[in-house]
């Protein structure tokens, strides 16, 4: 087991969360649409890969309280990237979905920060990429903890 707390360990966690930290930063700045936030990206990315969920399912998928995702779907419907629907059981309840709209957006948007990604890539030698790459699954499951 790691020790989280001390010696290399602790520097190599501190070292992983600056390094994610900004580049998370530079890749939020290869936005396609800088009306939206990182949050509504956020949301649309999150739609992109679940699916239609209703506002609550939403809130906790992104971590924000029900209240502030209220106001982010009405943002993005407003915008015209989502659409809200009856529920399919509960007609008290709505379901998000997104739009055609976010799609194109959303798709246009991870291209460019594929490429960008793509050219910091270039600079990497062989063994660099290849501790990259099997550094990637990891890093998704991390993200989803």
């Amino acid at each position: 087991m790691p020790d989280l707390k001390h010696g290399d360990d602790a520097a190599a966690v501190n070292s992983l969360r600056s390094a994610v930290m900004r580049l998370s930063r530079r890749l939020k700045h290869q936005r396609v649409d800088e009306s939206l936030s990182p949050t509504e990206m956020s949301v649309l990315g999150t739609l992109s890969l679940c699916g239609s969920a209703t506002p609550g399912e939403l809130a906790r998928k992104e971590h924000v309280q029900p209240p502030s995702m209220t106001r982010i779907v009405a943002l993005l419907e407003a915008k015209g990237l989502v659409r809200l629907e009856p529920h399919p059981e509960d007609r008290r309840q709505k379901v998000v979905t997104q739009t055609e709209q976010a799609v194109v957006m959303l798709d246009e948007s991870r291209r460019k920060r594929n490429a960008f990604l793509a050219t910091l890539v270039e600079g990497l030698d062989e063994d660099e990429w290849a501790k990259l790459r099997a550094a990637a699954p990891v890093l998704e499951k991390l993200a989803h903890k």
